[in-house]
């Protein structure tokens, strides 16, 4: 079974930062869009910010609106991996965010859960005081 291995999670205060990392086999990461879900108890998971990863492409991420200006992903082509910078994290920020990969014929910008066929295991953002 592929493995999207995620690192990075943890806890931290209101205003902390902290920065997910995602790798994936090269041929996975090569396919279209990997990117960040997240999920918390009692809620569906939701988009976070997605970049393209097929080669030759420009990045084009897509962020979710709460998070725009606060969190940055990047892709390294070298290592097969995508990052998620998340500075000024709020409680509302709080969940486990999961990684996803290769989002099949749909274009990242609006490619949803369903669409997308490979999952990390997830991995628990808290921020609390």
């Amino acid at each position: 079974q592929v493995q999207l291995v995620e690192s990075g999670g943890g806890s931290v205060q209101p205003g902390g930062s902290l920065r997910l990392s995602c790798a994936a086999p090269g041929y996975i990461y090569t396919r279209n869009c990997m990117g960040w879900f997240r999920q918390s108890p009692g809620k569906e998971r939701e988009r976070v910010a997605i970049i393209q990863t097929r080669t030759g492409t420009i990045t084009f991420p897509y962020y979710r609106d709460s998070v725009k200006g606060r969190f940055t992903i990047s892709r390294d082509n070298v290592k097969n991996t995508v990052y998620l910078q998340m500075n000024s994290l709020t409680p509302e920020d709080t969940a486990m965010y999961y990684c996803a990969a290769d989002s099949g014929g749909r274009a990242c910008a609006s490619a949803e859960a369903d669409n997308y066929n490979y999952w990390g295991q997830g991995t628990q953002v808290t921020v609390s005081s």
